[in-house]
């Protein structure tokens, strides 16, 4: 096949695009032509509703994976923890770039006193919230839309004490404040911190050229997690947590898990240790045994509250 121009399907948000020139300086460095195509989600114009009342399965994925078939662009680039865990038929994962920070942090106003008393946390997150809310039940959260740039300026002209934010995010387009802490404690998205590429199936020449970007550790890590999501929700959106770390001094993974109620009040967690020789069914087996301990019948009263 003739050398073509790679185009590179991404959200117009400041962030997206930095992950976008990201990858397209990764292929250019290999020789590779390439364009950018920026077109904006129904996640990105809907700011007024909560992600769930979206139906937020691929809600910020679903334009680009449309482009993509249609022809329009050939690869797309995404925050993986924003991807659906199924793909749509005929789209795959092309490569998992290596992994920036992991954790959650908050962006506060200075002033860290109302931690000890009552305070108003904003996030858009189901997770963040009944994380926050397991350990500070007598907060207040709010929900926040909108992207890194837009969430940081309405905390700044709101009266909530601070607002949570992936911190990778923050990061990668300098916009992480001085004040902020990070919350060590709070499980994080499944693949959180790692950006995903994706491309047809059938295109032999991008999958070939992304197989060059692809980071082994992380995909198996995300991969995990991922399928820790996928057995666990099968298809809804639900508080989860999900964090899986390779140490390679005892070649094994640690793998951290949980699920919440909406409301913080419930908490099913786990902690394994393995073999990487284990990895392949380990998000499996945990979110199997979430389930049989007490997570069936939370996941049930999440999806019906959710549907109210």
């Amino acid at each position: 096949m003739a050398e073509k121009i790679i185009r590179i399907g991404t959200r117009d948000s400041e962030l997206a695009l930095w992950q976008a020139h990201t990858v397209q300086k990764k292929l250019n460095d290999l020789g590779y032509k390439t364009e950018i195509v920026a077109v904006k989600s129904q996640g990105d114009i809907i700011l007024d509703k909560p992600l769930y009342e979206l139906g937020i399965t691929g809600i910020f994925t679903k334009t680009l994976d449309i482009a993509m078939i249609n022809g329009d662009v050939d690869i797309a680039v995404h925050s993986m923890k924003d991807v659906p865990t199924a793909l749509p038929l005929g789209i795959v994962q092309a490569a998992v770039l290596e992994r920036a920070n992991t954790l959650d942090i908050l962006v506060h106003k200075g002033n860290l006193d109302f931690l000890e008393t009552n305070g108003t946390i904003a996030t858009g997150s189901l997770r963040r919230q009944a994380q926050w809310l397991n350990k500070y039940p007598n907060h207040n959260v709010v929900d926040l839309r909108g992207n890194v740039n837009s969430r940081m300026r309405k905390l700044q002209e709101s009266d909530w004490n601070g607002a949570v934010f992936a911190a990778a995010g923050l990061e990668r387009i300098n916009l992480k404040p001085s004040d902020y802490i990070d919350l060590d404690w709070m499980i994080p998205a499944p693949a959180q911190g790692a950006m995903l590429v994706v491309a047809m199936g059938n295109d032999n020449y991008t999958l070939d050229a992304l197989s060059h970007l692809n980071d082994i550790e992380t995909e198996v890590c995300t991969y995990i997690e991922r399928q820790f999501l996928r057995t666990l929700e099968g298809g809804c959106t639900a508080p989860i947590g999900a964090l899986a770390k390779y140490n390679e001094d005892e070649d094994t993974i640690h793998f951290d898990g949980v699920l919440f109620s909406l409301d913080g009040k419930e908490k099913i967690e786990i902690n394994k240790v393995v073999p990487i020789e284990e990895w392949k069914k380990l998000g499996f087996y945990s979110a199997k045994e979430i389930l049989e301990n007490g997570g069936t019948k939370l996941m049930a009263n999440i999806k019906t509250t959710l549907k109210k």
